[in-house]
């Protein structure tokens, strides 16, 4: 099984909390994404070769909570630079609409966009 990243990544500096689906219970932090996985920063370690249902939980414009589900197998598993952390890889299996979404709304977000000037 391929394990290495072929699609650019966007790091985050500011971080979205990623919950287990079924439990509602925070699984980690979202460290990095791309259109075919992420990063997990989660206090546990992870079993790795497992399946998980995730979800991130983004605010609405219009007040009501956007939910994103994805379904995902850890790739691996270490510790973070960070005590009592560990860095989880998932790579997605048919991400949602609302996950590109997400990732062209963080890439341009966390982008510099230098003004243009008016003639």
């Amino acid at each position: 099984m391929q394990t290495e990243r072929r699609i650019q990544r966007h790091e985050l500096t500011s971080f979205l909390t990623v919950f287990n689906r079924f439990t509602d219970k925070p699984m980690g932090s979202l460290g990095a994404l791309s259109e075919g996985g992420l990063v997990l920063i989660s206090p546990l370690p992870l079993l790795v070769e497992a399946d998980f249902q995730l979800r991130i939980k983004l605010p609405g414009a219009d007040g009501q909570r956007q939910l994103i589900d994805l379904a995902a197998r850890c790739l691996w598993c270490r510790e973070d630079v960070t005590p009592t952390c560990y860095d989880a890889g998932f790579v997605l299996y048919q991400p949602p609409a609302q996950y590109l979404t997400l990732i062209n709304d963080l890439h341009h977000y966390f982008s510099f966009h230098p003004l243009q000037a008016s003639a």
